[in-house]
């Protein structure tokens, strides 16, 4: 007994000195935040009260909570001097919060506006402001770092990983250099500061008036080249407005220089790249600058929920439904782009990220039950051949397609397993490619370049060339072939984008999410 006792009184002992330890290195490090450093600790049980006056804060009382225990409940926003720089710049920023694609009012802003309007009244430290800058701190991060609850991007559909953010080590550092807080960093996507700048523009053209309304002449189906007609001139400036055009000339003529503006607009809204202005373009045209104000900010919001490590990844393959593409990134490099067919309305390419470990030449296609059920054994009641015809076969009880240039998985298929049962593959119906709106899968994602995509996979392994995979389409049995290392897919969801060149690009709604998301931003 008397040993377990001692042995009790060493851990104990052990322990003690461990947090001790812990503590002293906390304090260390608050110490070196900055050199005119307050050694000034306030009453830990102030903290309850305070959110209790502030209710419209309490949210964040956990946080707050965690933030003080980890040092020592320390003061944050208060030096030798009163309230420190970096409290300004965040009151600062917060104030700009619209910028960030943020609609959110400040709760106490009236509190706040007192503070910083005369900031050398608060020269001693205040538990009440102190806290109610750390509050300040948390609303900040919350609304434009995180955004919405990981649950209620669930619910919208979306079910890409969302990395858990600590911001105590970001806050120690904007407390050393508060500049650091306009930066692009702490995890945000970089096509969320590539719409922030497209959201400053946008917000430009509302200021100036933003576009009028063209005026859509029932009776023309559509406009070519050589054509004359006022509502010509119309596009013309509503294309210059949004740069598709260097100037605008007024003609009402169809000429060479609008056709230039005419072929951007079209790059950039994913529609067929022709000449042709039709009805549906035009109505496109007339979306209203606040509309497409919007779609900005909703998208800046789902940038939010997508860790930029995922950038990190070698190789890449990613694919945004909306605009009917995918697109292998190989050191941060675009190296591929290939237009892709995706779900319809009625069974939605969901979104979601696995690590792709599989291409499969010549692959059988496994009827899902659903299909068999809902299309295929309709079908065969009608026509007892219909399997046959369709190169098809009974298969453990299921029914399969046999490999072969008419299967629907046309000859090779890329696999990241997954509970959804999604995947990459060619079709034999490449037709499709050729229209703008390309939602007719049953779920899975039809590619219009899978020889390329194959090579692109395959170009780190010597023994596979061109030559070799169209020879493995061309012929023989179902052939698997292991990726040497996984490669991240991640099935996105943007309504809005810019590239690298800098070019905004709107894309059609497909699955009518916006409204959802709108709903939850802009309530």
């Amino acid at each position: 007994m008397r040993k377990l006792y001692a042995a009790f009184l060493i851990l104990i002992s052990l322990t003690i000195v461990s947090c001790k330890k812990d503590k002293s290195k906390a304090i260390s490090q608050l110490k070196n935040t900055t050199t005119n450093y307050l050694e000034v600790s306030f009453d830990s049980t102030q903290i309850a009260p305070f959110f209790e006056s502030y209710p419209d804060l309490k949210a964040y009382q956990t946080k707050v909570e965690e933030l003080y225990r980890k040092r020592q409940f320390h003061y944050i926003w208060f030096d030798k001097d009163g309230i420190n720089e970096f409290a300004g710049v965040l009151y600062n920023k917060v104030n700009t919060i619209n910028q960030e694609g943020v609609e959110a009012k400040i709760p106490y802003q009236e509190k706040f506006d007192a503070i910083f309007k005369d900031p050398k009244k608060y020269k001693k430290a205040s538990v009440e402001t102190e806290l109610l800058n750390s509050a300040l701190f948390f609303f900040y991060v919350d609304k434009v770092y995180d955004g919405i609850a990981p649950e209620k991007t669930r619910d919208l559909g979306w079910f890409l990983p969302r990395k858990k953010q600590s911001y105590d080590a970001y806050l120690d550092s904007l407390l050393i250099n508060p500049s650091l807080i306009h930066k692009e960093e702490k995890g945000l996507l970089k096509q969320y500061f590539l719409l922030k700048k497209a959201l400053a523009n946008y917000r430009t053209i509302e200021t100036k008036g933003g576009w009028s309304k063209i005026t859509v002449d029932s009776l023309v189906k559509k406009y070519q080249p050589g054509d004359s007609a006022q509502v010509i001139a119309q596009i013309r400036t509503r294309l210059f407005t949004t740069n598709d055009l260097e100037q605008d000339s007024k003609s009402a003529i169809y000429d060479e220089e609008l056709e230039k503006g005419v072929l951007n607009y079209k790059k950039r809204h994913g529609n067929a790249w022709n000449k042709s202005i039709l009805p549906e373009h035009i109505k496109s045209m007339n979306v209203p600058v606040q509309e497409r104000i919007k779609t900005i900010m909703l998208n800046m919001e789902r940038c939010r929920w997508v860790s930029n490590d995922i950038t990190k990844s070698k190789e890449l393959v990613v694919v945004n439904i909306p605009a009917y593409e995918l697109t292998f990134f190989r050191n941060g490099l675009a190296e591929l782009k290939s237009k892709v067919v995706v779900g319809k309305a009625l069974n939605k390419t969901v979104i979601f990220s696995a690590p792709m470990r599989y291409i499969v030449f010549r692959p059988y296609w496994n009827v899902p039950t659903s299909i068999l059920k809902n299309e295929i054994l309709p079908a065969i009641e009608k026509d007892p051949n219909y399997l046959a015809k369709h190169n098809m076969e009974w298969n453990n009880g299921s029914v399969r397609q046999k490999p072969g240039a008419s299967n629907s998985l046309g000859l090779v298929k890329f696999l990241f397993p997954n509970s959804n049962a999604i995947y990459l593959h060619d079709t034999p119906s490449k037709g499709l490619f050729t229209r703008e709106s390309r939602a007719f899968s049953h779920g899975c994602i039809r590619v219009a370049k899978p020889k390329q995509l194959a090579e692109a996979l395959m170009k780190n392994d010597p023994k596979w060339n061109m030559e070799k995979i169209e020879e493995k389409m061309a012929a023989g049995d179902e052939y698997w072939y292991t990726l040497p290392e996984k490669i991240p897919v991640y099935i996105g969801y943007f309504t809005s984008w810019v590239d690298a060149d800098g070019n905004l690009s709107f894309y059609e709604d497909v699955y009518e999410r916006d409204p959802a998301l709108a709903a939850l931003l802009f309530k």
